[in-house]
């Protein structure tokens, strides 16, 4: 076991407490009603970093006859088969998925590749198990949100004061450990939004919708000191289609 897969053995709590079972404003008024809007329609769905299985539970919801969801945390795959609501779960990480060529119409990635060190291989994968036509779910925190050394600046020095949001080293990946609240680290990896389209097209995944929403009202009224901020994207969306007549090399 890597040490980024420890902490988040160590740590599965903290995202089933704070993201799930309707605790997290923006997964419920935006994440799941977009997961469910695009997901109608399609039988066979594969959720890769299923977490305790929020979004496979959502997609047997929509009638989504076959629904599976897989995480290399065994904390996480534990409580989603607890959890139950339709969908089989395993254990499994996302750059080497336990499935035949072609075995689903529909991928579903939430708030994962952010965590993902090997992404080529991973959205390789992706579009391996993919249906030719089958559509890929891409859901990021926005790199922008992501860039090291960005965040919401009060510039009380210059006259008159001006607010804005710095942007980091952009176009540098970086690997880091994020305290996201005392005592609970989580690795996030930045990459710029090209290195992640890059990659799809070179699994064969074409771009048909991208989507940069405004963070929900229910964000904004928890967390007051955004609303200010309120023009910048946390969350990055992309539907895709796997189109494998335009596969192209990695450079």
């Amino acid at each position: 076991m890597s040490d980024d897969e420890d902490l988040w053995e160590t740590h599965a709590g903290w995202w089933q407490d704070g993201f799930t079972d309707g605790a997290d404003a923006e997964y419920e008024e935006q994440i799941l009603p977009m997961a469910a809007a695009y997901l109608d329609g399609f039988d066979d769905v594969l959720d890769v970093g299923t977490g305790e299985g929020q979004i496979a539970r959502l997609a047997v919801q929509g009638g989504a006859r076959r629904v599976i969801g897989v995480d290399p945390t065994w904390a996480q795959v534990e409580v989603a088969k607890e959890r139950a609501g339709g969908p089989a779960y395993l254990r499994a990480g996302a750059a080497e998925l336990p499935f035949a060529d072609e075995s689903f119409d529909a991928v579903v990635a939430c708030l994962v590749f952010e965590h993902i060190e090997a992404v080529d291989e991973a959205l390789a994968e992706v579009g391996r198990v993919l249906r030719p036509g089958g559509r890929f779910l891409f859901f990021l925190n926005h790199p922008l949100l992501q860039t090291p050394g960005s965040g919401w600046i009060d510039d009380q020095v210059l006259d008159p004061p001006e607010q804005y949001w710095r942007i980091g080293p952009y176009l540098i990946e970086d690997n880091s450990l994020e305290e996201v609240e005392k005592d609970v680290f989580i690795p996030f990896i930045h990459r710029p939004m090209s290195r992640y389209v890059n990659a799809m097209i070179a699994a064969g995944l074409v771009i048909r919708r991208m989507e940069e929403p405004a963070p929900p009202p229910g964000f904004i009224a928890r967390a007051a000191e955004y609303a200010d901020a309120a023009t910048i994207p946390r969350l990055l969306f992309f539907l895709t289609e796997k189109v494998p007549e335009l596969r192209l090399p990695a450079p």
